[in-house]
């Protein structure tokens, strides 16, 4: 913290001059500063937009500095998570947090559990921004007052050496806040609403924007079925809204992600607007499936007809109205909206794909930079991909293709405990491992996140301790499974009073109240026993 001593003489200065009678001391206010380094949403934002544009440009000269996330659900989830990435790793560099629409439908909405179609409130998503930062900037606060009590218990011991050390743990503080990548799903309406809505993310902290290509009022969980795209004169439009919202508020180095979920997606709501052959319009609507026709009488009535690759194409329409795509032809989709998002105004890249597979998703970021040569993605580790059975599956096939014998497995049945410890589990398993850096490398991913897993480990967690304890380990269940293994591990919150603030409390009585301040840290705190 190399203002900390400036803060000092800054706060001694003006109470010399203003503040003889206020009764505060220097030191104090420069704690309490230090302790509130960012004081806006739109400090946080360009703060850690700089960061990651940082890890961008590393990495587009080592993929071997990819980043990484997991997805937050609360304010606690993620302010444990970077807790515990200093504590075991002693840097937040390269790893942030993401924010998943999935998570705020199913677990913040005033509505109760929502599946991810964009149901739930739109203010709910820069509200956990929000949030998240506010448990960040608590976790600061709470680390350098440890801090701060430790460099007066060594002044007190008159410990020059120990004092010394405290000091530069306090000039050396890294911040336990990190980019959010936040999910702003298909822009919940039309570009104004996007806007806005953007705007409020922004202003909350969010530095990285995450925005989809799918239809707002039909928009689906992209690993569902049912999947409706838009043109990309629709989507390009709301890249562009996000733009302005991040100019507007002097994020100027702000991030957007593009997804697209073509790959899953068969149908459009609508024929794209096309001006000239061969332009963004008329390259969208080739891709529809129908029929072409010769003359009025192939035409019935109600069906459209639209001029596509030098003919008249009749485009197969369902009964929701919904016109659907040719066959085989996600691919091609994927890759014509990749290099349309990056050529207008997107920064990174999301591919939605239906398998974790290094070779699928290098096949088409290759076709990507062959016109944009450093084009970068942004990946989902998908909670929704079996990934024991997905990675035993193409160990089998590339067993089978080198014609090893594989009469001990049934690839159906690969997810099978039976087969754990075998050589075939065994190797599938280092791919996983490895998974995450091979495709850094070879497949072009920046970063590479998991968008539930907190759902998840709650739900793991809570049904372990629910079937001991209302079973017949009684106390024991929560003893032995959770706060033996706090102490053990040195989870900071197993002092829960301190993580929630008591002894930061306690420091701004002393500041404030002096002597007389009644502090909660006493001789009777039973969190002495930790």
């Amino acid at each position: 913290m190399a203002t900390y001593q400036n803060d000092i003489d800054t706060a001694n200065s003006l109470i010399e001059t203003q503040g003889q009678t206020w009764g505060v001391n220097a030191e104090n206010v420069a704690r309490m500063k230090a302790q509130n380094r960012f004081k806006t949403g739109l400090d946080i934002a360009r703060y850690t937009a700089a960061i990651m544009r940082q890890d961008m440009a590393a990495y587009d000269a080592d993929p071997t500095q990819y980043t990484q996330s997991l997805g937050c659900w609360h304010g606690f989830i993620g302010q444990q998570k970077l807790i515990a990435i200093k504590k075991h790793l002693e840097t937040t560099k390269g790893r942030y947090l993401y924010l998943s629409g999935w998570m705020v439908a199913a677990l913040r909405s005033e509505f109760g559990p929502l599946p991810d179609q964009s149901m739930h409130e739109k203010t709910s998503v820069a509200a956990l921004i929000e949030e998240l930062y506010t448990f960040l900037r608590q976790a600061d606060a709470r680390e350098l007052g440890g801090y701060f009590r430790a460099l007066d218990a060594a002044r007190e011991a008159g410990d020059k050496a120990k004092e010394a050390e405290v000091q530069a743990q306090i000039d050396n503080f890294q911040t336990h806040v990190v980019p959010i990548i936040a999910d702003i799903d298909a822009g919940f309406g039309n570009e104004e609403a996007t806007y806005l809505l953007a705007k409020k993310m922004i202003e909350a902290g969010a530095c990285c924007i995450q925005i989809e290509n799918q239809v707002s009022d039909e928009k689906q969980c992209g690993h569902q079925d049912g999947k409706v795209t838009v043109p990309h004169a629709d989507f390009l439009a709301k890249i562009r809204a996000v733009r302005y919202a991040f100019l507007e508020l002097g994020v100027d180095d702000g991030v957007i992600v593009a997804r697209t979920d073509s790959l899953g997606a068969g149908l459009t709501k609508q024929i794209a607007v096309t001006n000239e052959p061969g332009d963004l319009g008329d390259q969208y609507n080739s891709y529809l499936d129908g029929e072409y026709v010769e003359s009025a009488d192939d035409i019935a009535n109600g069906d459209v007809v639209v001029k596509a690759n030098g003919k008249l194409l009749k485009p197969s329409r369902l009964a929701s109205g919904l016109f659907q795509f040719r066959k085989g032809s996600g691919e091609d989709r994927v890759v014509l909206d990749c290099i349309t998002s990056l050529q207008h105004g997107a920064d990174l890249l999301w591919i939605e794909t239906e398998k974790p597979h290094v070779g699928q998703i290098a096949g088409m970021v290759n076709r990507i930079r062959e016109v944009i040569p450093n084009a970068k993605l942004v990946y989902n580790n998908s909670p929704s991909f079996n990934w024991t059975l997905n990675f035993r599956q193409q160990v089998f096939d590339a067993w089978e293709a080198a014609g090893r014998d594989l009469s001990a497995y049934d690839r159906t049945n690969l997810m099978s405990a039976q087969y754990d410890d075998t050589e075939l589990a065994v190797e599938a398993d280092d791919k996983i491992r490895s998974f995450q850096a091979d495709a850094a490398r070879e497949a072009g991913i920046f970063h590479h996140l998991i968008t539930l897993p907190t759902y998840h480990t709650a739900a793991l967690s809570t049904d372990n301790l629910a079937k001991g304890y209302f079973g017949d380990q009684g106390m024991l269940a929560y003893v032995s499974g959770v706060q033996r293994k706090e102490i053990r591990q040195g989870i900071a919150c197993v002092r829960h009073q301190n993580m929630a603030g008591s002894d930061m409390g306690d420091d701004h009585k002393e500041y404030f109240s002096g002597d007389a301040a009644l502090k909660a840290a006493g001789k009777d705190n039973t969190m002495n026993q930790f």
